[in-house]
């Protein structure tokens, strides 16, 4: 392939990654008939096909996909050298992309970063939210968020945020009308609000634990969101009950606007970690977010 086709591979891997030539165009900047013609350009050059379209969507052909996986973590890595490069500017700079929940910035990173970025103009911050884990080498960012129980063993890990637990709580209004579960089990008689996990797709099975005992309940109801916020949100008006973190419904809970059920049976979790690949920690930019966001409490 010609020298001058390398930029044809970097748009093909942005039309991978956002799955959508609007999204794709708006990113880098181009119209989407540009981005039509290149990817057609590609394809003919290459031979084969790589995407699949329709009117509605875009999707990966098996021989899009190899090449998706074999791009991704090369484009990272020389993103990842050209930033190690901008070390050598006397303020730290450079973007850096991270991928977390929604609870996780709203709780934890962007308390702690507001104020710090504010100090350093020239670091540009891109977040992604969900809640779901993926591979941030293949999908070029330069760190993720999650639970220290789910991170991966060949990642660097820092703690960021104290631990936390999940409560099922309901409005005082709907307890009025149907008796609180005593047990995980009696929430199959229950509405509650389910939370989608968006890059698995499938629905977050409640878990509960209590004197070594750990249970998995799948829960069913009129709701379903992939936000946290919302499910209380709907708690609130009394659409049933949400298992969320404890932290963002406290004042709820001591308003009386919201009730805990099962509470002995609500177990811990290892707070959160950001992590990232060892390669990643020697940008002055990147040092500056982890030690903002590093937790420093008990």
């Amino acid at each position: 392939m010609a020298r001058q086709d390398f930029n044809d591979l970097l748009t093909f891997l942005t039309i991978a990654r956002e799955l959508s030539f609007t999204k794709a165009a708006a990113k880098l900047g181009i119209a989407q008939s540009t981005l039509s013609h290149t990817i057609k350009r590609l394809e003919e050059q290459m031979g084969i096909r790589l995407l699949t379209r329709t009117t509605r969507s875009v999707g990966l052909t098996e021989a899009g996909e190899r090449l998706r996986q074999s791009l991704a973590p090369r484009i990272a890595e020389i993103e990842a050298d050209i930033a190690d490069l901008m070390a050598f500017r006397d303020k730290p700079s450079g973007r850096i992309r991270m991928t977390l929940s929604n609870h996780a910035f709203e709780s934890v990173v962007w308390p702690k970063l507001e104020r710090v970025l504010k100090d350093y103009p020239d670091i540009k911050l891109e977040v992604s939210l969900d809640s779901g884990f993926r591979n941030i080498v293949e999908e070029g960012f330069d760190a993720g968020v999650r639970l220290g129980e789910s991170v991966e063993k060949d990642m660097v890990a820092v703690r960021i945020g104290p631990d936390w637990r999940l409560v099922a709580v309901a409005s005082p209004g709907y307890f009025a009308e149907h008796r609180a579960p005593k047990h995980p089990h009696e929430l199959v008689g229950h509405r509650c609000i389910n939370l989608r996990m968006e890059r698995a797709g499938g629905l977050y099975a409640w878990e509960f634990a209590k004197r070594g005992q750990e249970l998995r309940v799948r829960v069913d109801g009129q709701l379903t969101f992939n936000s946290t916020y919302a499910q209380v949100e709907a708690a609130l008006k009394g659409y049933g009950i949400a298992y969320v973190p404890e932290n963002i419904v406290k004042g709820h809970i001591v308003s009386g606007d919201l009730v805990i059920a099962l509470d002995d049976w609500s177990p811990t979790f290892d707070g959160y970690h950001i992590y990232y690949p060892s390669r990643r920690q020697n940008a002055p930019a990147f040092k500056i977010i982890v030690e903002a966001l590093r937790h420093r409490g008990r």
